[in-house]
């Protein structure tokens, strides 16, 4: 008995030494990595190349968009969010669309097509842009009084590996783009997620990412 006991033993102090190194990074220290992650992502990558971005007050003078050819980026101060719009997207608003239905709370059905990428880890992780049998879907409830939105992902990638929980990077844009059913009308923006406006896995383990995604009012 002995021998397993020391085998035991020796694990037992192998996993509270493992532990105690990773609890030596505390959450303040990962978030300065998950900056500096970003701030390098901003500066030089190999996915959109060098991003400049302005202030809130920049984009809305320019009515709310971001100009393309210059790849700007809006930065938004309550959440870190930087987004870009690429397209706007024909059809209405979703307060407009909101405002169509009689109820205190309105739901509509958005599809999306995606890429996600970890920032951090320099990675394509997930993406449904050559699937064309697969489109990512929420349902998305507006609620008029609060002018707040809720949403989950009823299916596709993001329900299957993070869950139903939509994340709050994802309803962003929503503010600013216009819905259409129409293919190729949709709305189109690239943004940059930190952790805490992210999916639950980037909650977690403090990882930003970055999303390429479209919004095509569903059925």
């Amino acid at each position: 008995m002995k021998p397993i006991f020391s085998t035991l033993l020796s694990v037992l102090l192998l996993t509270t030494l493992l532990t105690a190194c990773s609890d030596g990074e505390t959450y303040a220290d990962m978030k300065k990595k998950e900056r500096k992650a970003i701030d390098r992502f901003i500066e030089n990558n190999n996915v959109i190349g060098h991003i400049n971005w302005i202030s809130e007050s920049t984009f809305y003078a320019q009515d709310s968009t971001t100009d393309v050819s210059k790849n700007q980026f809006v930065r938004f101060n309550d959440d870190g969010i930087y987004m870009q719009i690429v397209r706007k997207g024909d059809g209405k608003s979703m307060v407009e669309l909101a405002k169509e239905q009689p109820d205190s709370t309105a739901r509509l059905v958005i599809l999306s097509r995606f890429m996600e990428y970890d920032i951090k880890n320099a990675d394509t992780t997930y993406c449904n842009y050559y699937a064309q049998a697969i489109v990512d879907k929420m349902i998305c409830t507006y609620t008029h009084r609060g002018r707040s939105y809720t949403a989950s992902f009823t299916e596709g990638y993001m329900k299957n590996y993070y869950g139903a929980m939509v994340p709050a990077g994802w309803l962003k844009p929503l503010n600013f783009i216009r819905l259409t059913r129409t293919a190729g009308r949709e709305a189109k923006v690239r943004i940059i997620v930190p952790h805490a406006s992210g999916t639950s896995n980037a909650q977690n383990y403090v990882l930003p990412y970055y999303y390429e995604i479209t919004y095509q009012l569903g059925k």
